[in-house]
């Protein structure tokens, strides 16, 4: 990714420059601006068969342009949307606004991931011949089409969404502007495409659960409330997953996660036959006498330290000498190269995969490691999506798609929220640009508790070692949510990792409860 961008930066810069402009240049007049970029759309039609009946739908490919306060153009957003044909009032169909993490990816994994009317078919664990081309399109009969229209959003500098005009990184590069931009597109969507009325849903993965939760904060204050909010893999609290030195936290909360997998792997012995009843049972002891032991610190007897990682070893399959010598804590990196014993690590995405390593006596894969899980599916996903919006959608720009930006996500402020990007920002003062945002998920308590109708869906993967389960129990639990809206929190669990749908038995199960969601809110509401 870097090399091609420097290659792309290195064109920009030799490209020839046009008789205008040099003769501009030489009177001394300054070249003529660059025209204002224009929205565009290409609409498609296609027709997906989901429960035994057949849905047409209306695929619209195209841009919407975001401005600054000043009404200047600042950005291009690409999007990609399916809307039901045949519906009696559209205006009143349930919409849902979906993206893709990272920060820094765009849209295209929960689209033809599994979200959208057509899906690629992902290789399983070990299909080796899978991972190459020819990638499958299909038809996906479990897209939750059947329940919402769809609007799939790329982020700011990934896909075909970029910087234009009187753009900056720092107005779209962060927690904050980040929200405010995609709040920005939603206002513009709804107003151009007349959906006031719609029951209105955000649906993120992974970072765009971190996404969602300034963004449901940030609309439900200009008035646009929302009937629910999807969260797939869910990461609101980041201290709750960073190892670092004094922050015992992230051991307790992994430590669930760890031993599903060792259960996958057929690493624990005896194998319980319930995964759900050997989970609970790691949970009670992880939030219980593993907490109190990893708060003793040094001052844990020695006895009570070798009955913890006798334990230890008995739910993760990794020896008790070796949690000895750790001091009780394993970050997910040991783990994942130590729980096969074969030279080969586990995913960080989706544990069920797993890859050999090159250098297994090195303490770390280093940066060039894509890890085992996106080693399967990266090639299926850039080629598969790329002819899709060419051939499927009939959908063609100069520039390239961009599945994932590395300039985004290193110029990425993590720690403030940003001032304002447009004129469609209300409010007084700026005084919450000097906020901590280590933690959103007060915003999403915030949101659902001004808009007391939203309802909150968390749905987890067992074996998704990126956002464990159990630290998004530990951070729901801890957000500060009125007793009298925790019946609005529906959580699901599933066998698969990071994206969920990459388990093909898993979809009938996913799109089904997603549909209950969206019936149930939009009635709700």
């Amino acid at each position: 990714m870097r090399r091609t961008l420097i290659l792309l930066l290195a064109t920009a810069v030799l490209a020839p420059v046009s008789f205008a402009a040099r003769a501009a240049t030489k009177h001394g007049a300054a070249p003529a601006a660059p025209a204002a970029p224009k929205a565009r759309t290409v609409i498609t039609h296609g027709s997906v068969v989901i429960d035994g009946r057949r849905i047409a739908y209306t695929a619209t490919a195209g841009t919407i342009i975001l401005r600054n306060k000043a009404g200047k153009p600042a950005a291009s957003m690409f999007y990609v949307a399916y809307t039901k044909n045949g519906v009696h009032d559209p205006g009143k169909r349930p919409v849902t606004f979906a993206y893709n993490g990272g920060p820094g990816f765009a849209s295209a994994l929960v689209d033809i991931g599994g979200f959208g009317p057509r899906r690629l078919d992902w290789p399983a664990p070990g299909q080796i011949e899978a991972e190459q081309p020819p990638y499958r399109l299909v038809p996906n009969h479990y897209s939750i089409l059947k329940s919402t229209d769809l609007v799939f959003i790329d982020a700011v500098g990934t896909g075909y969404s970029r910087i234009v005009g009187a753009g900056k990184p720092a107005m779209f590069y962060g927690i904050g502007a980040d929200a405010r931009s995609f709040s920005q597109f939603i206002q513009r969507y709804v107003r151009k495409n007349h959906r006031f009325q719609s029951p209105k849903f955000l649906l993120g993965e992974s970072y765009g659960t971190t996404r969602s939760a300034v963004l449901a904060q940030d609309l439900v204050g200009k008035g646009v409330y929302l009937d629910g909010v999807i969260l797939c893999s869910t990461v609101l609290d980041f201290p709750t997953l960073n190892f670092t030195p004094g922050n015992d936290l992230p051991y307790e909360l992994y430590l669930p996660s760890y031993a599903a997998v060792a259960w996958y792997h057929h690493r624990v012995q005896p194998r319980q036959p319930s995964l759900p009843a050997f989970v609970q049972r790691v949970e009670h002891f992880a939030g219980g006498a593993y907490a109190q032991a990893l708060f003793e610190g040094s001052a844990l007897p020695a006895g009570e330290k070798a009955q913890i990682a006798a334990r230890l070893a008995r739910y993760t399959g990794l020896p008790a000498a070796l949690w000895e010598r750790a001091d009780l804590r394993i970050p997910l990196s040991v783990f994942q190269r130590r729980l096969m014993g074969t030279g080969s690590s586990t995913g960080r995405f989706d544990a069920r995969f797993t890859t050999p390593e090159l250098q297994p006596l090195i303490q770390e894969q280093g940066d060039s490691a894509a890890g085992a899980a996106t080693t399967a599916i990266w090639g299926a996903l850039s080629a598969g999506f790329d002819e899709y919006l060419q051939r499927g959608l009939d959908y063609h720009s100069k520039h390239l798609y961009v599945q994932s930006s590395a300039a985004a996500f290193k110029a990425w402020n993590w720690g403030r929220y940003e001032p304002p990007l447009s004129a469609l920002d209300q409010g007084v003062g700026t005084n919450e640009s000097v906020m901590s945002v280590k933690n959103v998920a007060p915003a999403l308590a915030r949101a659902m508790n001004n808009d007391p109708g939203m309802q909150l869906m968390l749905n987890n993967g067992w074996f998704d070692m990126a956002t464990p389960f159990f630290a998004t129990n530990y951070t729901i639990a801890h957000m500060g949510l009125p007793a009298s809206l925790e019946h609005n929190i529906h959580e699901y669990y599933y066998p698969v990792g990071h994206m969920l749908y990459l388990n093909r038995a898993v979809l009938p199960q996913l799109a089904h409860n997603i549909d209950a969601f969206i019936a149930g809110a939009s009635q709700s509401g």
